[in-house]
């Protein structure tokens, strides 16, 4: 009989950590300080070559530890893999994009990780490859495109890659014509960046040593980094920073802003050395995006008592708050979630009731109307493309049975084109499948939506187990969209079940706002709720449900395993924002000060830092039985850093009770979004997957 691996436990150096407010000073002890390194910003550069050799030893003891458990599933993990890998077809390519005599696209081949950037001429000529993914990732353990951008005569593409996980950013500039490299790089920005129109400059955001975009730069094109001209630098660090163009490509946009409060200042694209000009200052609380037409700006805000936003115009001379006018008005409850503005009209996407819908806007006599759908739950998307003068719209449509399609509309014949449908090579059957959308009742008698995907054949007598997603912060809405993934737990039984739960927008801005900062704990009992009617309905039983929840949803999984242990049989955090109080008091690290809005303000609020510390899942871990965790971070992670899961998993392991499964997995030569390879990254989806099958004894 094989013998049962101990798992590690890391030793307790017991610091005391002290918050002083004006009422006097707090403190609380913390046994797991020692695992966030000193050199953190290092790591995030370097990964394990910087890392400290107890840290180190530590991390590697757990991903032995996790190997050793998850062992007897390896066949089953690559039956998943397969199964995932199945549905994806290899030698897939997008629709392309028109940008005046050219076509852009995106295409895989079969075996490839990464994707290929090509053009052809409009007029029918050969498809060319001008940037290839999987050649430039030759040799490289980790590898993320961050964005690319060609110029506006077609003849310099601006691209960016990120080969460590910790979303510092090399930009390159290619040579269209020779399709090579030339010799200027710019180093740690933050992605992306915009050509002037004449493709002389090109305006770029610098990260600064604490991973913060703090600086934007002008790069005259065919110069060093060092000659660049800083254009603007925001001296608060609760703010991000970010630069595009609009969609007539008449402005620079340099946009400015926290989480609930915008700043917006402007260049004109055809005069790149203007110096910025402000549109409206910063006001707390009040948000603000713009598109234009060369004339006038058409802005979204929530300006006033606009919780839901409205658009509003303005003239680019005078763009000030005080000359702006209502355009579309503000609907109570129907959240205008973005806009863009075309030659003759503007699109809008706004959710109502839960289900979003596009309008299309005619700017010469303000005529509207939607395009229709007919399914109970659905997803859709924008694609803005690169064009203003159309009358064409790109929009996806999926739903949690039916594959993305892709349609062009003609906004003035109303006619709807199918472009492409997703394929599964391995095949899918719809009519296999039922999806629904079902309420449960809060605690304080809120009703939470739920969208459920599962087989038609599924028994719905508690016998099933549960895969049951979460997110719940940023306003983030998780869509009703189509996963292939999920299709191997639904197909093993497993109904699939999303909570739209307070945090995100589903249900207007009300629904977020009231799941922030003195209300967070709306995010969690509505989980709670979720959870506990699923299984009085009979879709499952607490006993076979397990949770699923990444990032600040990890931290939910966090917050849900210490408030309601018994709802769950298991619990899957990725990523897992989990020392939340010890995070908001330390304004070093990279995104504490920009998330104060969102949780509150510790180190100056002795409210929020007492309300943070009832919740903050890392400090209110108790001698308590546990559902079975499944930890999985990332060594160079800037969002949420590698030491809050691992600090996380060694308090549980030194206090919780019981012998419940206690797993962590760090990706050593990762950051947030885990592997970069579309293929690679299903690997680590087919862990989860045989976590969840293996703790509902289905594996």
């Amino acid at each position: 009989m094989m013998t049962k691996p101990l798992p590690p436990r890391a030793e307790a150096r017991p610091l005391t950590l002290e918050t002083t407010h004006e009422s006097g000073t707090i403190q609380r002890q913390d046994d797991y300080a020692w695992l966030r390194a000193d050199n953190w910003q290092d790591v995030m550069r370097d990964g394990r070559a910087s890392l400290a050799d107890d840290i180190e030893a530590y991390l590697d003891a757990e991903n032995a530890y996790q190997d050793a458990i998850m062992a007897p599933t390896k066949a089953l993990q690559e039956t998943l893999f397969g199964e995932m890998r199945g549905r994806i077809k290899e030698d897939d390519t997008s629709v392309p994009s028109p940008d005046g005599p050219y076509l852009y696209g995106v295409k895989y081949v079969t075996g490839g990780q990464h994707p290929k950037f090509t053009r052809a001429k409009r007029d029918g000529s050969d498809e060319e490859v001008i940037l290839d993914g999987d050649k430039e990732a030759e040799g490289r353990a980790y590898f993320k495109f961050g964005g690319a951008s060609h110029s506006d005569d077609h003849s310099l593409l601006a691209w960016a890659f990120d080969d460590k996980g910790s979303e510092y950013y090399t930009v390159l500039f290619r040579d269209l014509d020779t399709g090579i490299d030339r010799d200027i790089r710019l180093e740690d920005t933050a992605g992306g960046g915009v050509f002037s129109e004449d493709g002389a400059y090109f305006f770029y955001v610098v990260q600064d040593e604490n991973h913060r975009p703090s600086k934007l730069f002008r790069h005259k094109v065919g110069t060093t980094q060092a000659d660049d001209e800083l254009i603007y630098e925001e001296k608060d660090p609760g703010f991000f920073m970010g630069v595009g163009r609009t969609q007539s490509g008449h402005t620079i946009v340099i946009d400015i802003h926290d989480h609930e409060t915008s700043e917006i200042w402007t260049i004109p694209a055809h005069l790149p050395l203007t110096p910025p000009q402000l549109i409206a200052p910063r006001d707390t609380g009040v948000e603000y995006s713009l598109e234009d037409n060369g004339e006038t700006y058409y802005i979204l805000t929530n300006l006033g008592d606009a919780e839901d936003f409205k658009i509003v115009t303005a003239p680019k001379a005078t763009p000030g708050r005080e000359f702006w006018s209502d355009l579309v008005p503000h609907k109570p409850g129907c959240l205008i979630l973005g806009h863009t503005l075309y030659k003759g009209f503007m699109t809008r996407i706004e959710r109502e009731n839960s289900l979003p819908r596009i309008v299309i806007h005619r700017l010469s006599d303000k005529a509207e109307h939607e395009i229709a759908f007919d399914e109970e739950a659905y997803s859709l998307g924008l694609s803005d493309g690169y064009e203003f003068d159309t009358e064409v719209i790109r929009f996806s449509y999926s739903s949690m049975t039916t594959p993305t399609r892709l349609y062009d509309y003609n906004v003035a014949t109303r006619e709807r084109t199918l472009l492409k449908e997703q394929e599964v090579p391995s095949g899918h059957t719809p009519d296999d499948y039922v999806t629904r959308r079902v309420l449960a009742t809060a605690d304080d008698g809120e009703s939470v939506p739920i969208s459920l995907l599962y087989h038609k054949d599924t028994p719905l007598d508690g016998s099933a187990p549960c895969l049951l997603y979460g997110y719940g912060s940023y306003g983030i809405s998780i869509p009703a969209s189509f996963n292939t993934n999920c299709l191997s737990l639904v197909d093993r039984g497993f109904v699939y079940a999303i909570a739209h739960i307070r945090g995100g927008k589903d249900k207007g801005f009300a629904w977020y706002k009231n799941g922030r900062r003195e209300t967070k704990k709306n995010t969690f009992t509505d989980f709670i709720a979720a959870a506990k009617h699923l299984a009085r309905e009979n879709f499952t039983s607490h006993d076979r449900i397990v949770a699923q929840g990444g990032s600040a949803g990890g931290m939910l999984m966090g917050a849900v395993s210490n408030m309601a242990p018994e709802a769950f049989k298991g619990i899957i955090a990725e990523v897992p924002f989990v020392d939340v109080l010890t995070t908001m008091l330390d304004d070093t690290l990279p995104l504490t000060p920009p998330e104060w809005p969102e949780w509150g303000n510790p180190i100056t609020d002795k409210a929020a830092y007492d309300y943070i510390a009832s919740y903050s899942p890392y400090d209110n871990v108790e001698a308590k039985d546990y559902p079975a965790i499944l930890a999985v971070g990332g060594l160079t992670d800037p969002r949420v850093t590698y030491w809050e899961p691992a600090k996380w998993v060694a308090k549980l392991r030194a206090t919780k009770t019981g012998d419940s499964l206690l797993m962590l997995k760090t990706n050593m030569e990762a950051g947030h979004g885990g592997a970069s390879g579309r293929f690679d990254r299903l690997k680590e989806v087919a862990l989860v997957q045989a976590f969840a099958l293996m703790v509902t004894d289905k594996a």
